[in-house]
């Protein structure tokens, strides 16, 4: 049985602003993403790591990223939902999701560590 196909989608820690978070740097962010990315692919899950920037490429390394491969999950990072001032591309990204795989199940992540979790959600093991 084919492994099940999941895109996690979230903003590359080098353009996240850490100052109301002291205790992380890109680089320990960076390590904590690729350690949640692991742990799904432990699980048994074919993952795809897509980290955009806050907009001047986000969609087109979205696009490319979603026709690359019919996926049958997106998970869409907590760093893309918040702060409110990210909306637009939030909104633009779940529209790209809507329209280039549409059949696949979206869900989302509080943090990095929860990522597992809510990839089982969606499309179980």
């Amino acid at each position: 049985m084919a492994k099940k196909k999941v895109l996690a989608i979230g903003i590359d820690p080098s353009f996240v602003d850490f100052s109301a978070l002291p205790q992380f740097t890109p680089e320990l962010f960076r390590q904590h993403i690729d350690t949640q990315v692991d742990r799904v692919r432990d699980l048994g899950y074919d993952v795809t790591l897509c980290l955009i920037d806050l907009g001047d490429t986000a969609e087109a390394v979205t696009a490319d990223a979603l026709r690359a491969v019919a996926f049958d999950c997106v998970l869409i990072g907590a760093g893309l939902r918040q702060p409110p001032e990210r909306l637009l591309l939030f909104e633009k990204i779940l529209n790209l999701v809507h329209r280039l795989a549409p059949t696949a199940a979206i869900c989302f992540n509080t943090t990095p560590a929860d990522t597992a979790e809510a990839v089982q959600r969606c499309i179980g093991s």
